[in-house]
């Protein structure tokens, strides 16, 4: 994913009023800086971690668990309307909390979470030219900067051999969910159950994303919970912030 200092495209103006507006009550600074995925919260160099305990009191928002059996399609066509995520994201994002939460049930985590992930990251999978297909691939694939120390982030060499950022001297973010190489070797996981572990599919990408939250006995329901495992991608409290935001405006829009 290229590195934008604003973190959706034009096409939304109304979403993005709506996030300026409530980041304007957390008197956010304007013109942050979105680097996407982080790994051990190392690929950003950001000392904003002040007020962190204040953060962690702020209510988590999030709607009611989604059900088992629970028509996915029919489901993402009628939060989409509200939303304006793109149904077929959502049906990643629902998948993926019904998965992570037959997994890991003390988690509790939400599809809210990681759609407000997804928004930040790449516009769900729309980022610049990108555009989400019906097999949740965004073509062009979106792929970040190098991470060689310029522009605010931390220098971090090749790990993988080029394998999925095509880079060979530094990593770089990969997929709508931006994960670097060495954090999808971990977390890396087959959404869609093709046998492929890619984090340019969206089901695979959210999925992961599922699982990197709720690694180490995370909580995501709880404040401290969800703060903590949104700042372990990104160690700015700004970051985490706008994904609060996104993840607010998802929580009642999936009202009925």
């Amino acid at each position: 994913m290229a590195v934008r200092n604003a973190p959706n495209a034009p096409r939304r103006r109304s979403g993005v009023a709506v996030l300026v507006l409530v980041l304007a009550v957390f008197g956010l600074i304007a013109g942050v800086v979105l680097v996407g995925w982080e790994d051990d919260g190392a690929r950003r160099a950001d000392n904003s971690l002040t007020p962190a305990d204040v953060a962690r009191n702020t209510p988590v928002p999030q709607p009611a668990a989604l059900q088992p059996g629970l028509d996915l399609t029919a489901w993402a066509a009628g939060v989409a309307e509200r939303s304006h995520v793109p149904a077929r994201a959502l049906r990643a994002y629902g998948a993926a909390e019904l998965s992570e939460r037959a997994a890991t049930p003390a988690c509790r985590l939400s599809w809210t979470t990681l759609a407000a992930i997804g928004r930040v990251e790449s516009d769900h999978g729309q980022l610049g030219r990108a555009a989400l297909g019906a097999d949740g691939v965004p073509r062009p694939l979106i792929i970040g900067v190098p991470l060689d120390g310029s522009r605010g982030t931390k220098e971090i060499h090749d790990t993988d051999g080029g394998r999925l950022d095509g880079d060979r001297i530094y990593d770089r973010a990969v997929g709508p969910m931006q994960f670097l190489p060495t954090t999808w070797t971990r977390y890396g996981a087959d959404g869609n159950g093709d046998g492929v572990r890619d984090p340019f599919q969206m089901d695979d990408a959210a999925a992961a994303a599922a699982a990197y939250l709720c690694a180490d006995g995370r909580d995501t329901a709880s404040g401290a919970g969800w703060w903590d495992g949104v700042l372990t991608y990104n160690r700015s409290v700004s970051y985490a912030r706008l994904v609060w935001a996104a993840a607010d405006r998802y929580a009642g829009a999936a009202a009925p």
